[in-house]
Parts: structure tokens; C-alpha cells; sequence
């Protein structure tokens, strides 16, 4: 299952990390539907019900647009059937929030969103999971990072007739974690805003996570898993469910119970923990490196895109080729270059 997330980049920064490649190859930056930037909020600890940013073809908005072209929204976790009746989304009596990759043709909630080609992609930092154990341990899982892992682009790429490559086109900050999902759009009966909601679909857990939990998100890696899963024009609904396996790779990190509480939001949901030592045992120096860097830089206090004028945002900067941070790296990506480069430094 998947009952908690992580998504702590700013809304311009997730769009320039979910660069796409359209069915001619070139490669494009999705953007978001109009309005649907102001409501995603960034998250150490997003929870079911929260706004969580999604990635779907514009042709679900737009009628006129091209199929393979993509569009980043805004969508509440959790699916309301379009058939459902009651005039509140909370009334709905089970949760919705996954659905098993099994049972998604055996399910009216999920089966016609899936024949519909209502198909999504929801971004995140990570995702946590809790083994069973006496006490619950909670982990942080995620995609492994590497500076290769994460350009989204090369010299080489062709860029889409009309457009020109900006300075910052290529992300070489955190790598988002894709998940497959369903979405659907709910009118209240009396009449109001629709409401788009989304449910993460799960599969089986790969070889390396089965010790924390029996089921994952199912987890789009790379770009043409991306592209075909949101291509419903030239992907059908069964041949997309090919797409949905278990995937070993994906690394984790225990981290602490604080984030337990769905009400705590701050980096201390992130930070890495001993385990095997006292249960409150002193974190080690790159456990609070991490929780320094994540400090610095809380989702709640970080400036709009355009009022960074500072070259040393903490949310910001890979090494570029002075050895000086550059502006992609997020707190995440700086522990762990911190910590392979203690490694190597032990090692020599």
C-alpha cells in the first residue's frame, strides 16, 4: 500500500523536473493547468485528502489538444467516482486512495476511469512505508540518485519546433519517483466545482522491499514507461497494464515515528535514523547534516520562484564543474553526495 508521501519542490521546480519527450521525440516541459499551481503546496508528509501534483495528457482538459502533450494538475489523493451520488466527497464509505493493479477490471470505481484512458502520473520525492514489527518502523523509500539518474535532457536532444532551450532546462536536481495512478472528475449533484481526485495503483513488493511491506506503488521508471502509460491514444487500457510490475529499483532509509503523526510537516520526517541502537539513540553526523540542510529550507518558508535572488538557496545546487554547488540540488541529493563522499574518503 502507499498511505504517506513526500514532495517538497516548489511548483516551478516540479515542472522543470518532469521534462517529458512527446511521441516525435522532442522533448517538452509540461506546465500547469491554469489556477492549479496555487494549490499545490509542498510536503514533507502529504497524507489521503491532501493536493498532490499529478501529470496527465492535456487532451482531458482540452478536447483540441494533441494526446501525447502533458499537462501538470493539481489532484486531491484519494478517487470519487464520477458516479457518486452524495453531495460530499468525505462521505464516501471506503478508502480509494489505492487500488490493487489485480482487481482494476473487476471494480466499477476503478475500471471506468482505466477503460476511459484516464490514466495519470503522480510525482513525489518518496513515498513512506512501516515494517511489522513490534513497534512500527517507518522507511523512506525512493528512486537511487546519480548525477546521470537525474539529467533530464543532453546537448543532443531535439527541442519541439518553436521553442528554445532555456538556461535552466535541464534538471539535474532531485529525481522525481513517477507512480502509476487513476484519476476521475466528480460534479457535486447539486451543482459546484469539479472536483479531480487520483488513487495510486500498487503491485506486489520487489525482492528488496518484501522485508518492509508486501505491496509498492507501481513505479514508472523512465521516461517511455511515462510516456506510454499517459499516451491513451496510442496505448490501449490492457495493453498499459503490462506496464505495471514490480520494479527492483527503488533504495530506502529508516527514518523516525515523527512521521507517524500525518500532522507533522517539517524535515524531520525525512531524516535519516539509526536503527539497532537505543530508541532514542544520537544521530549520526550525516543524519544531521541532512536534518541542517532540511532545516534551512522548510517547504513553509521557501521564497516563490521569482524572488530567489540568491545563488545559495540550501534547496538548490549539484556541484557544477568549480566544485561549487549549482542551483538543482536539494537538501535530499546533498546528504547523499555528502555521504559518498565520506565513504570514499574512509575507503582511500
Amino acid at each position: 500500500m502507499c498511505g504517506r508521501t513526500a514532495c517538497t519542490l516548489a511548483s516551478d521546480e516540479i515542472s522543470r523536473a518532469s521534462t517529458y519527450r512527446d511521441r516525435g521525440g522532442h522533448r517538452r516541459r509540461p506546465q500547469w493547468r491554469d489556477g492549479d499551481s496555487d494549490k499545490y503546496r509542498p510536503s514533507y508528509n502529504k497524507s489521503p485528502q491532501s493536493h498532490s501534483p499529478v501529470l496527465l495528457s492535456r487532451k482531458h482538459f482540452d478536447k483540441e489538444a494533441p494526446v501525447d502533450e502533458c499537462v501538470l494538475a493539481a489532484m486531491r489523493w484519494g478517487l470519487v467516482p464520477a458516479w457518486f451520488r452524495e453531495n460530499d466527497p468525505n462521505k464516501m464509505q471506503y478508502s480509494t486512495s489505492n487500488c490493487r493493479s489485480e482487481s482494476l477490471l473487476e471494480k466499477k470505481s476503478y475500471k471506468d476511469p482505466l477503460l476511459k484512458g484516464q490514466r495519470c502520473v503522480i510525482l513525489a520525492d518518496g513515498f513512506y512505508e512501516w515494517k511489522r514489527e513490534k513497534e512500527k518502523q517507518p522507511f523512506f523509500i525512493y528512486f537511487p540518485q546519480c548525477q546521470e539518474a537525474q539529467s533530464s535532457g543532453s546537448k543532443g536532444d531535439t527541442l519541439a519546433q518553436g521553442e528554445e532551450e532555456e538556461k535552466d532546462s535541464e534538471w539535474t536536481g532531485w529525481r522525481l519517483l513517477t507512480i502509476a495512478g487513476l484519476f476521475d472528475s466528480w460534479t457535486p449533484p447539486c451543482g459546484g466545482e469539479t472536483l479531480y481526485t487520483y488513487t495510486v495503483i500498487t503491485v506486489n513488493a520487489s525482492p528488496n522491499l518484501q522485508s518492509i511491506h508486501d505491496r509498492m506503488p507501481a513505479v514508472l521508471d523512465g521516461e517511455e514507461e511515462v510516456r506510454r502509460w499517459l499516451d491513451y491514444g496510442e496505448v490501449r487500457s490492457l495493453d498499459a497494464l503490462k506496464l505495471l510490475q514490480s520494479k527492483d529499483t527503488l533504495t530506502f532509509h529508516p527514518v523516525s515515528s515523527f512521521v507517524n503523526n500525518s500532522r507533522n510537516n517539517s524535515p524531520e520526517c525525512l531524516q535519516p535514523v539509526e536503527l539497532g541502537g537505543k530508541k532514542d539513540s544520537r544521530p549520526s553526523a550525516s543524519s544531521k547534516m541532512m536534518m541542517s540542510w532540511l532545516k534551512s529550507a522548510t517547504p513553509g518558508k521557501r521564497k516563490a520562484p521569482e524572488e530567489d535572488t540568491k545563488d545559495n538557496n540550501p534547496l538548490r545546487g549539484e556541484k557544477d564543474k568549480h566544485g561549487q554547488p549549482s542551483k538543482d540540488t536539494g537538501p535530499l541529493q546533498k546528504w547523499l553526495l555528502k555521504s559518498e563522499t565520506s565513504k570514499k574518503a574512509r575507503n582511500s
